[in-house]
């Protein structure tokens, strides 16, 4: 085993300053700061505070127009609706820069902020097919050196509204994708058990993990969750399934919000919520009491649902923790785990964190320690993927 990297002075969330080691990209020691002292090509980091690569958990690369032209907002005509927005959508992707330029775009600017590992819904449908998914594929294996991509092959369209979408989610992970998505199995495709037939069976067939698109609110929400949740118990694959927005749990009362968190850990589904602006989200903190992995992620990136998104996810446990009235240093360190350690756990990372043995993947920042890094949102910062530099100052280093 060779050291590639010996880092002195690392300031760590309880406090400590230690030495890292790092060989053939992985962590192998983290000792009193000194220990390492006087090591050839040592870095210094000087009491800067050092942690776990951040967490992009739930982003669109195929769908962003981040770099592109502006693209204004349109309101949907009555409300919030899923099929007007993705009928805009289609609109807007159809006079937009090349997809490829865009990813990278977003991609870079996730890195650049701190992304070591991100999971990526692709659109596969009726629609698109799997074009929208061979170029993400594409890009994915370019930056393979700088970021973990996992991709989920995300019906935007429907699975039963969308002929052939079932057979192109089978592809499609054939082809690559990692996870089998949905998207509201009762308002948009209006059959819960025959969407949810497709999905874990393909899930089931392929032996791979499930995400599922749920913005259904109340009480219809609540019931397509306990759908989910048997489906997971059923199939024996707690820890592989996560239901993203889950609107409807903020939008209960909250010993029903309870007793949903707990069926939710008992079968080992995990929450991603990106606590948007205009809509009920989970209870992050009752989820938490309960055992339910909750995780975050930018969602949509200057595309046709919002103009806003910066691709940080710090600046995201920041809103979590704003929106949720987190305010003691407990919480909002519990805030930041949403975005690092819990992200990693709904992810399925097993070599993740701060630890002898784990990758090598951490981020550099002005920091004193976490609760006042969720505040303060510092920057620049230094990316460090498998112990190497991969972004500092904003920007994407030369591969």
């Amino acid at each position: 085993m060779t050291t590639d990297s010996i880092f002195t002075n690392a300031r760590l969330a309880d406090g400590r300053l230690v030495d890292i080691v790092v060989a053939n990209g992985v962590i192998r020691t983290i000792d009193a700061a000194g220990s390492a002292a006087g090591s050839a090509g040592s870095q210094d980091l000087g009491g800067r505070l050092v942690v776990p690569g951040f967490v992009e958990g739930h982003i669109h690369l195929d769908t962003s127009f981040y770099g592109d032209e502006w693209k204004p907002h349109r309101p949907c005509t009555n409300g919030f609706d899923v099929r007007e927005r993705v009928a805009f959508q289609a609109e807007n992707m159809a006079n937009a820069a090349p997809m490829a330029v865009r990813a990278r775009n977003q991609l870079e600017l996730c890195l650049a902020n701190g992304a070591t590992h991100m999971r990526s819904h692709v659109m596969v449908d009726g629609s698109v097919g799997l074009k929208s998914l061979e170029t993400i594929l594409a890009v994915r294996e370019e930056y393979r050196d700088c970021i973990d991509i996992q991709l989920v092959a995300f019906p935007q369209s429907g699975i039963l509204s969308s002929p052939g979408t079932p057979e192109l989610l089978d592809e499609a992970i054939a082809l690559g994708a990692d996870l089998v998505g949905g998207l509201d199995p009762a308002s948009f495709d209006r059959d819960v058990e025959r969407h949810l037939d497709v999905v874990f069976g393909v899930a089931e067939k392929r032996g791979v993990g499930v995400d599922i698109h749920l913005h259904d609110m109340g009480t219809l929400g609540i019931f397509e969750i306990e759908q989910i949740c048997a489906r997971t118990q059923a199939l024996g694959m707690g820890g592989q399934v996560a239901i993203s927005h889950a609107y409807g749990l903020g939008d209960v009362p909250e010993a029903l919000a309870g007793r949903t968190g707990a069926l939710l850990a008992r079968s080992g589904v995990a929450i991603m919520t990106n606590a948007p602006g205009d809509h009920a989200f989970p209870p992050v903190a009752l989820l938490r009491a309960e055992g339910v992995t909750v995780f975050s992620g930018s969602d949509n990136i200057r595309d046709s649902w919002w103009p806003f998104g910066d691709g940080d996810m710090l600046s995201r446990a920041s809103m979590i923790a704003y929106r949720s009235g987190f305010y003691t240093d407990d919480m909002l360190a519990a805030a930041f785990d949403v975005v690092t350690e819990a992200g990693a756990r709904a992810l399925g990372i097993a070599d993740y964190g701060l630890r002898p043995g784990a990758r090598a993947d951490f981020v550099v920042l002005d920091a004193p320690h976490v609760p006042q890094a969720v505040v303060d949102v510092p920057k620049p910062r230094d990316v460090y993927k498998n112990g190497r530099l991969v972004a500092s100052g904003g920007k994407v280093l030369p591969r």
